[in-house]
């Protein structure tokens, strides 16, 4: 394993995660999976009590705020096949406790607001909030 990856304590990390370097995760989280993998990038951090399952891509520079989830399946339980890649992009910020529905990106330097639910993209260097996640702005 990456000497500059720093996991805490209770987290269970299974499958095939690939991991970039000076990435931190916090305890209690849940990362992983044998279908398509988890695929984490440079230099991000991902609080305690996060579940990132099977096909999420975290490019670099992200970070990721307590009890985020993301999921892959629309409509459990389908099985695998069916399931949905979610890809965010550099530089994306997602708040606390916000859940990612399977088959989204999220664009570069995008921020979800905490206690999202973000039901479709965001684009590149929006901010979105609520349930489901509106755009409140997006900077040029």
């Amino acid at each position: 394993m990456n000497p500059t990856i720093k996991i805490w304590r209770f987290t269970n990390i299974y499958g095939k995660v690939e991991f970039g370097e000076n990435v931190s995760i916090g305890c209690f989280c849940d990362i992983g999976g044998n279908h398509r993998g988890v695929k984490i990038g440079n230099n991000v951090k991902i609080q305690s009590h996060c579940f990132i399952p099977d096909g999420i891509t975290i490019e670099d520079n992200v970070f990721i705020g307590p009890g985020v989830v993301f999921t892959n399946d629309k409509n459990p339980p389908s099985g695998k096949e069916n399931w949905k890649e979610t890809f965010v992009r550099r530089g994306a910020v997602i708040g606390a406790n916000a859940t990612i529905l399977p088959g989204i990106e999220i664009g570069e330097n995008a921020t979800i607001g905490a206690g999202s639910v973000v039901t479709k993209s965001v684009e590149a260097n929006q901010t979105v909030c609520g349930n489901p996640a509106k755009l409140i702005v997006k900077v040029l």
